[in-house]
């Protein structure tokens, strides 16, 4: 595939969109809910790049997923994917986006923590499509800290795929206490059109997306990056996203 990226465009883009945008109040709702929509954070033409390349990988790579997670209280995982390994393979474009310092940065100041490099390579990033009636990605946690989501392709939201949120939440792997959880505390729903990023505190927010309804599309780009407490987890730890690989 083509590779053009350019890290000195995007940090002036960054830049730019730093002066505009109020990134404290950003990082409060951030704080605060666990979620913030950061939409233009990368320029049109770039996300225009990714979303081809994305969509490239899932004619190409993908594979389909109908499963039940026992560590996520049974919540359903019902997509076709493409996993971090065939990604790090078949594109360059991709990953430098992933690694690129300015969008790290920004990361960092809106969450106002240092914002690692993913120590896991297979859990850097994944691709995922739903496309199919009750298609979902059932409520869960991430392993690591951080995750910017890119909606390559999102249905209206009256036929499902819309983000849903429990902030301030832990994941116990042996007791979920996800039906728990849902009693207990508000659940916050947001809507993301195609085109949108956000920024998710992925650990401690307990989230899914609402399944769809009927046929209809919605690709995401996850990309996902690491604590500096997350930088110390056993490298031999299975992760959830070993469904993916």
């Amino acid at each position: 595939m083509s590779f053009n990226f350019d890290e000195a465009a995007l940090a002036n883009h960054i830049k730019e969109y730093g002066e505009e945008q109020d990134i404290l109040r950003k990082s409060q709702q951030f704080r605060r809910e666990g979620y913030v929509k950061l939409r233009g954070l990368v320029p049109d033409s770039l996300f225009a790049q990714v979303t081809e390349e994305v969509k490239s990988l899932l004619d190409t790579n993908s594979r389909r997923i109908d499963i039940e997670l026992k560590e996520t209280g049974n919540s359903p995982r019902k997509m076709h994917t493409v996993s971090a390994d065939v990604i790090a393979r078949e594109s360059e474009l991709i990953p430098a986006v992933y690694n690129s310092p300015s969008l790290r940065n920004v990361l960092g100041q809106i969450a106002q923590a240092d914002v690692h490099i993913c120590p896991w390579d297979g859990e850097k990033f994944v691709i995922i499509r739903q496309d199919q009636p009750g298609d979902t990605h059932g409520w869960h946690w991430g392993d690591f800290s951080f995750t910017v989501i890119w909606i390559i392709e999102a249905p209206s939201p009256e036929v499902g795929g819309m983000l849903q949120c429990v902030p301030h939440t832990n994941w116990d792997k042996q007791n979920p206490r996800v039906h728990e959880y849902l009693q207990e505390h508000p659940i916050r729903t947001y809507a993301n059109a195609t085109g949108d990023l956000y920024f998710l505190r992925s650990d401690t927010t307990l989230h899914r997306t609402i399944p769809l309804k009927s046929a209809a599309t919605r690709i995401i780009l996850n990309t996902c990056w690491a604590s500096e407490s997350d930088t110390k987890k056993d490298a031999t730890h299975e992760t959830m996203h070993a469904m993916f690989a």
